[in-house]
């Protein structure tokens, strides 16, 4: 089996129009392309909410949206899985991560990593291919993402509960694969927490 996990997508102003037409040959190149096509397995993080309400929260940094029109690129990519752990999927608040799911189910594209509350939030996701089993366990740092016990949004990493999680998982599954997203706007380092925890 061939799996390849890419970094972050975002459909900006750069490449919207790429995504919106679904010309992915243009938007990854031949090369990249013909890559991303051999796989098996197909997986990248969704660092915008898709929505066309603009309803940004309060926040330090840039609020990422991207319209619903997108999902043609999206989905012509034929993702196996997209991540939406990140510090930017509640960008445009409850609306923008509803509009999200709501479109990434239309279009059958599975996502883990986010949920209506903490518990659903922190659910893995396996992918059986070729008689394996692979758990992909997706969390964020703590930022203005995070969903609480009553509220929406992406699974916290939580230096307790995570271990918790993934050792669950691994219970279940051939071989599991931690997705972190972390880091802090602008800073290429990771934070002294995280040095310490990881």
């Amino acid at each position: 089996m061939q799996l390849i996990i890419c970094g972050d997508l975002v459909p900006t102003k750069s490449n919207i129009d790429m995504f919106i037409s679904a010309d992915i040959n243009t938007l990854l190149g031949e090369k990249l392309l013909s890559i991303w096509n051999s796989t098996d397995v197909r997986i990248f993080n969704l660092e915008v909410p898709l929505t066309d309400i603009e309803d940004p929260i309060e926040k330090c940094g840039p609020n990422l949206i991207a319209p619903t029109s997108t999902i043609k690129g999206i989905r012509a990519l034929n993702p196996s899985l997209v991540t939406l752990a990140n510090n930017h999927i509640m960008d445009q608040g409850i609306q923008g991560l509803k509009s999200t799911l709501d479109i990434l189910r239309n279009s059958e594209i599975p996502y883990v990593g986010v949920g209506d509350n903490l518990t659903e939030a922190s659910k893995p996701y396996i992918i059986t291919k070729s008689g394996l089993k692979i758990g992909i366990y997706a969390c964020a740092e703590h930022e203005f993402s995070i969903a609480t016990d009553s509220t929406p949004g992406a699974n916290p990493f939580d230096p307790l509960e995570s271990l918790d999680h993934i050792q669950d998982l691994k219970m279940k599954c051939d071989y599991v694969i931690v997705l972190y997203h972390g880091g802090k706007e602008n800073y290429r380092y990771p934070s002294p927490y995280l040095q310490i925890v990881l």
